[in-house]
């Protein structure tokens, strides 16, 4: 009995991590074309994507998706199409992120 229940055990623990992985899984800018970028940001509204080999980052659609004091500016990312497409938005302090990023 103790044998099956380390067996199922196994087993569940080894589906958790697959599904787990699954959906840690970001998007990769890199892996798009810049209109199927856009799309998704403007689909879901707030996504975060990865956009380097070590980086990613949130890019949202609207202010709604933004605390109050923060407002919005064009935030670029490399795409399979171009390497400087505006993918979405970011959420910016202004009084911290001036326009020369």
């Amino acid at each position: 009995m103790k044998r099956a229940y380390t067996m199922l055990s196994a087993t569940a623990m080894a589906f958790i991590v697959s599904i787990t992985s699954a959906y840690a899984a970001r998007p990769d800018t890199r892996a798009m074309t810049c209109r199927q970028a856009q799309s998704l940001v403007e689909r879901y509204g707030a996504v975060v994507m990865t956009t380097g080999k070590y980086t990613y980052f949130r890019f949202v659609s609207q202010r709604n998706y933004c605390d109050p004091w923060e407002v919005l500016r064009p935030k670029v990312a490399p795409t399979r199409d171009n390497p400087a497409c505006i993918v979405g938005y970011a959420c910016v302090e202004p009084l911290f992120a001036p326009w020369d990023d």
